[in-house]
């Protein structure tokens, strides 16, 4: 059902058909993020996506979000470290509309210097509360920890000293290296035809094509242990391993390896820190993959009393699966999980739209969910354990917010 468009400027527009519903979702993919920024500029990623958001030639800032709300629909955008999305979601009978103010947004913003005033005001107070917030702050310490000077290892959302640095012209610098059709994808899932597509196709056939090719320099993983004090309750800590990258074959092998680790309530961690021995409240892992690495990352609160004890606990649990792998039981309820998790997340035309969106950015290629279903069924526990050894037996990186600021005692 997935169709694919390539306009005569480089433009890719993935098409899924549902019309067994009234909505339609549309989304904008730029090839771009924190990653493809240099220090001087990092956070220009996420500055610029606020920006498009804060008026046009033909629309204010009020404008634009009366747009969707007078329609009963909803706009709105994000930035990750290798792409950047922005979004609509509007009954079918407003699609066309919809079009015209994202298109409006993309072609049209003024970033006119009072609107960038307030808006450095808006992303302060965001990186503020971010810092307020030692569970979200302490995985951007461990992206710096696991990436040391590397773009990968730079805050999405920039420092306050980058961010004062912006104007229109570097807005628009950024745009001309990053924003250009052969970088961008359009995704659409919904109550529409193919004429809708060739509507969409009329309308951004203005966007300019480049000959420029993004050129990434793959990152060296280090073994680093950085620490911060904070006045805080808990004593927050990561654990960073090597992971994979997107479009590695061992792919569905260590999402199960994670699964097994800390990526359910019936997770080894969740059942031996939170139920067995009530040492955290939160407990997790979760593996996060780029174009050219993947970072397998473990996250635990604790009390500052209780960090050794919950260290000890987490490497004991990881030890277990690099030596003995996983059980038949846990692979096969792993499966069950990642398939329903898959299926589940399709239900709306939104999860849709980004599934193919992503996928024509990141592999350019879509597979069906049989297909993916299979590949996850052919995973064995000796593949799960051979990727255990794999990650597991190269050094990590860790940190740690407190108030102490003390690693645990047995980190090495």
């Amino acid at each position: 059902m997935i169709k694919r468009f390539v306009g005569e400027n480089g433009l890719r527009i993935i098409f899924e058909p549902n019309h067994t519903v009234r909505s339609v979702s549309i989304g904008i993919w730029i090839g771009t993020g924190s990653r493809f920024e240099n220090k001087d500029e990092n956070g220009v990623s996420h500055f610029l996506e606020h920006m498009f958001f804060k008026g046009t030639k033909n629309r204010t800032a009020q404008q634009i979000a009366e747009s969707f709300d007078s329609i009963g629909g909803h706009v709105n955008a994000f930035t990750s470290k290798e792409y950047t999305c922005y979004y609509a979601k509007v009954l079918d009978t407003h699609a066309e509309h919809a079009v015209d103010v994202l298109s409006d947004m993309y072609f049209n913003s003024t970033f006119e210097a009072n609107e960038l005033l307030k808006e450095k005001g808006v992303v302060l107070e965001e990186i503020k509360m971010c810092e307020d917030t030692p569970d979200d702050i302490i995985h951007d310490l461990l992206s710096k920890a696991c990436y040391g000077d590397h773009s990968l290892g730079y805050p999405i959302l920039g420092t306050e000293e980058t961010l004062q640095s912006f104007s229109s012209d570097s807005l628009r610098h950024y745009m001309e290296q990053y924003y250009h059709a052969d970088n961008v994808v359009i995704s659409i899932c919904g109550n529409v035809d193919e004429s809708f597509v060739e509507y969409v196709q009329n309308v951004f056939s203005l966007m300019k094509g480049s000959s420029l090719k993004k050129r990434l320099q793959k990152p060296q993983f280090k073994q680093q242990y950085l620490t911060r004090k904070k006045d805080t309750e808990q004593a927050h800590f990561c654990i960073g391993y090597e992971g994979i990258p997107v479009e590695n074959k061992d792919i569905y092998s260590l999402i199960l390896l994670n699964n097994t680790l800390g990526g359910s309530m019936s997770s080894r961690l969740f059942q031996e820190v939170r139920e067995k021995r009530g040492l955290a409240y939160s407990v997790f892992s979760y593996h996060s993959s780029f174009h050219d690495s993947g970072m397998l990352t473990i996250y635990a609160g604790a009390a500052q009393e209780q960090v050794d004890e919950l260290f000890n606990v987490m490497m004991h649990t990881v030890g277990e699966l690099k030596e003995n792998g996983i059980s038949e039981k846990e692979l096969n309820n792993g499966k069950e999980q990642l398939k329903g998790s898959l299926m589940l997340g399709l239900e709306s035309t939104n999860s849709r739209m980004s599934r193919n969106g992503k996928n024509e950015l990141m592999l350019g290629r879509h597979r069906t969910l049989d297909e993916i279903t299979q590949e996850i069924d052919l995973v064995t526990t000796d593949q799960v354990q051979k990727t255990a050894k794999s990650i597991f037996n190269h050094p990590y990186a860790l940190t740690l917010i407190s108030q102490e600021g003390k690693l645990p005692k047995n980190v090495h």
